[in-house]
């Protein structure tokens, strides 16, 4: 108690430049010794100083909060927005793993105006990529989640193209297990490890060095044949596209008709090279009198141009 009065009366006897004065030393925890005793003018500079050094610090620091705030949010919101677009898609295909053979998925997906997700564990190699935001999620393709994230529940196709054969083989067990229709193909590097995919649950295997060696050889026994299927695939922006119609694109009834009856050649220049019944068996370069029924397909070839048609003509949904 008696401290508190002396300490009272010490302010009490102190001018009013000396309580600012020290006010200000106190709330801004400046707390220096005076090296020489300031004059009133030097007491009342150095207040306003501390004073203003403290306003312009607080700025500073809301500024950059605010800032890193404000960016922390324009990211969530931003991958928010990716992960609503994915919930939105229905019948894309997800591409696991952005290597060569990924990278070429998603350039031919891309021509067609598919819907696509790539997965991928490197960062920077998607940023880095013509994808767009909303075309690729980082992560493992071969955990629950982010096969979730991808939208795997709504997709149609699945695509493995990692590297390694365990990875792809965890992929496709995981993927088959979280949708039981869902279309699968996945690369593969050892032939040994062909009949695992199979079973796994993969539709389709493929083996990029068996088929580069084949094709290497085929160069030798009908080179011309190669070539001329070489400069039609990658030529120029005449490229040969296959695309396969099935029948309830073709018609709005139930009607059979022939090849030679729908005329595809005439109304949109693309040729059937193929036809598969609605049994399954596949039939190439069809007879013009084969019948189109139910269920059944067609499988054509043609330029961009003449593809472009054919969608046009029968109204093909290219995302489908």
């Amino acid at each position: 108690m008696t401290s508190g009065v002396v300490g009272f009366k010490i302010i009490m006897d102190l001018s009013w430049i000396d309580a600012i004065y020290m006010t200000a030393i106190t709330i801004t925890t400046v707390g220096y010794r005076e090296v020489i005793l300031p004059s009133d003018e030097a007491k009342i500079f150095i207040t306003i100083l501390i004073l203003s050094s403290v306003i312009i610090l607080g700025f500073v620091v809301s500024v950059i909060t605010e800032y890193f705030i404000s960016y922390s949010s324009f990211e969530e919101m931003k991958h928010k927005r990716k992960l609503k677009k994915i919930r939105k898609m229905q019948n894309h295909t997800i591409v696991c793993g952005y290597g060569r053979n990924g990278l070429q998925a998603a350039q031919k997906l891309m021509e067609f105006n598919k819907d696509f997700i790539v997965i991928d564990k490197d960062e920077d190699l998607l940023e880095q990529s013509d994808l767009k935001i909303d075309q690729y999620i980082v992560g493992n393709a071969s955990d629950d989640d982010v096969l979730v994230k991808a939208g795997i529940k709504n997709a149609r196709n699945l695509i493995s193209a990692l590297p390694n054969d365990a990875e792809n083989l965890f992929i496709v067990l995981s993927a088959r297990q979280l949708k039981k229709d869902l279309k699968i193909i996945s690369r593969a590097t050892e032939e040994s490890s062909y009949k695992k995919l199979k079973l796994a649950g993969a539709d389709n295997v493929i083996l990029p060095d068996k088929i580069g060696g084949q094709h290497m050889a085929s160069l030798i026994v009908s080179p011309d044949l190669l070539e001329f299927w070489d400069n039609l695939s990658y030529g120029d922006s005449k490229n040969a596209y296959l695309e396969q119609v099935s029948f309830e694109l073709l018609f709005n009834h139930k009607n059979s008709c022939s090849i030679l009856e729908l005329d595809l050649r005439q109304k949109t220049g693309c040729t059937i090279i193929g036809f598969k019944s609605a049994d399954g068996d596949y039939v190439v370069n069809p007879n013009p009198e084969t019948k189109l029924t139910p269920e059944s397909k067609i499988i054509v070839i043609g330029n961009s141009e003449q593809v472009k048609v054919l969608q046009e003509v029968y109204n093909i949904n290219t995302k489908d």
